[in-house]
């Protein structure tokens, strides 16, 4: 897809209108790929983000959209049926601008999140968070007391480049289901995969002006008027943890509830009664996913001392007979890097375990072959110490580092040591074996003997330094809610 071909044109999505940003200003978004341009986007100004702060804002407090739980279902149906409509688009753009592998658009990266909003528009009609608690006696008489669940206001949602369309509908649907107004803005380096959603709002469903925004925009200084604006109630946000703590810093002069989905470092624990050869290969495809641009993914391999070789050999294998290239290719197991940037940042974090006596078993560096595109090869690392950079930090990068250890509690330990707690694995021959060290982990998912934990309905989130709050399921939902206790007056009993 390049700027040609595209489908739709881009547009900021602002009180109900598809407009230009402010002053016409424009950037461009190119395919990580083949570095050829997919698209200009408009690039939204601070005024732009006031403009749809303000409608966002207004819609709130003047339309019955917090309260008509109808229209809210109805939307959201629309919107549902609109992206199944136009799916081959939406699925050849994010492909294009992401670069993500075409197989990954038919779960997380597109179809997976289709079904998100689906069930949020299903819950917007059904969900009942009323709760009685009955009479009691009081001081002022007899008083029947129950509580009520509001929405919390104005959202400002702002999201990755790894999934768009998971993370935008993941804060779309349960922002709106729960009858909060909402301001999106995307990632810089996927603008179009956005605003391809605020076409399809304005041209295919009946959100009245002002529900929801769409920005896209170059500048950090939108993400700080979002972020600090009195007019936002609440801010949901998923990327790194440095960024999380510095949004979390600028919310607290007003206050705002922070839901944030940061980084993680999760491990993938084998315990000594498991074939490392089959742990090891279903960890290797994990680790190699969207090369490595996920923040769930397990990039940290622990095993038994005993099996160490056999689990670096069965990687290095697996890691050796992937495809790596073109992302429309079905083909093609991995993709590129979003950027040159962060391919560069993740050869320097693998430049500086070797530096410090980590060895590179395979990979390291850019495939051969790929002369275009922002490609790194699956990379296989041993001998890295347990608190080394490589082993502690995210890098969003397809890196799997290898780590020994010398029974459960020992696993446990290792899993446990680190700032984040986002994810994790534990295979074993003894399901309540597995269980027993998956509940001693500290993270907010785990995946026990192989079991897949992601679906609409199942929340998900970290422990720690990965978030606050968690997505998806009737808990994500409940994160856009507000509890009002109210009491009346009762007969005597």
């Amino acid at each position: 897809m390049t700027e040609s071909t595209l489908w739709f044109e881009p547009k900021l999505l602002i009180d109900g209108k598809l407009v230009d940003a402010d002053g016409g200003a424009t950037y461009e978004s190119s395919n990580p790929a083949s570095e050829e341009l997919v698209g200009t986007s408009p690039d939204a100004t601070v005024a732009d983000a006031e403009t749809a702060i303000a409608a966002a804002r207004r819609a709130f407090d003047t339309t019955d959209w917090s309260t008509n739980k109808e229209l809210r279902a109805r939307c959201l149906k629309q919107l549902v049926a609109a992206l199944n409509k136009h799916s081959d688009e939406m699925r050849a753009l994010t492909v294009a601008e992401v670069g993500v592998p075409v197989s990954l658009t038919q779960g997380p990266a597109l179809d997976a999140a289709v079904k998100i909003l689906d069930f949020y528009a299903d819950l917007a009609g059904t969900y009942d968070g009323n709760e009685d608690l009955g009479v009691v006696d009081t001081q002022a008489g007899p008083a029947h007391r129950w509580v009520e669940k509001e929405a919390y206001g104005v959202v400002a949602a702002i999201s990755a480049y790894n999934y768009p369309n998971q993370l935008n509908l993941a804060k779309l649907g349960p922002a709106l289901a729960a009858g909060c107004t909402v301001v999106l803005k995307g990632s810089p380096f996927t603008p179009l995969v956005t605003l391809a959603l605020g076409h399809l709002i304005a041209n295919e469903t009946d959100f009245p002006p002002g529900v929801v925004n769409i920005l896209a925009s170059s500048s950090p200084e939108v993400g700080k008027v979002m972020t600090t604006d009195p007019q936002v109630d609440m801010i949901t946000f998923t990327g790194s943890t440095p960024v999380g703590k510095a949004i979390m810093a600028a919310a607290s002069d007003t206050l705002k509830k922070c839901f944030l989905e940061l980084g993680g470092k999760s491990a993938y624990l084998v315990l000594d009664d498991e074939s490392v050869e089959f742990a090891s290969l279903f960890c290797s495809f994990a680790a190699g996913s969207h090369s490595g641009q996920g923040c769930a993914i397990t990039s940290r391999l622990v095993v038994p001392r005993a099996s160490l070789d056999k689990a670096v050999e069965t990687v290095k294998s697996t890691f050796e007979g992937f495809n790596v290239g073109d992302p429309s290719d079905p083909g093609n197991y991995m993709g590129p890097l979003i950027t040159a940037e962060q391919q560069a940042k993740v050869q320097g974090m693998v430049d500086r375990a070797v530096a410090a006596g980590a060895t590179v078993v395979t990979g390291g560096k850019p495939p051969e072959g790929l002369d275009k595109g922002h490609f790194f090869a699956p990379t296989l690392i041993v001998g890295a110490s347990e608190d080394s950079e490589i082993a502690r930090d995210e890098i969003f990068g397809p890196v799997l580092v290898v780590l020994p250890h010398d029974g459960d509690d020992d696993a446990v330990r290792i899993a446990n040591d680190s700032p984040f707690g986002l994810s994790g694995a534990v295979h074993s021959a003894d399901r309540e074996r597995s269980l027993a060290v998956a509940r001693r982990i500290r993270s907010g998912t785990m995946s026990v003997d192989g079991g897949m934990y992601y679906a609409p309905d199942a929340p998900f989130g970290g422990y720690k330094q990965s978030g606050i709050g968690r997505e998806m399921g009737v808990a994500g939902m409940e994160e856009f809610l507000q509890a009002k206790t109210i009491a009346v007056p009762a007969p005597p009993q």
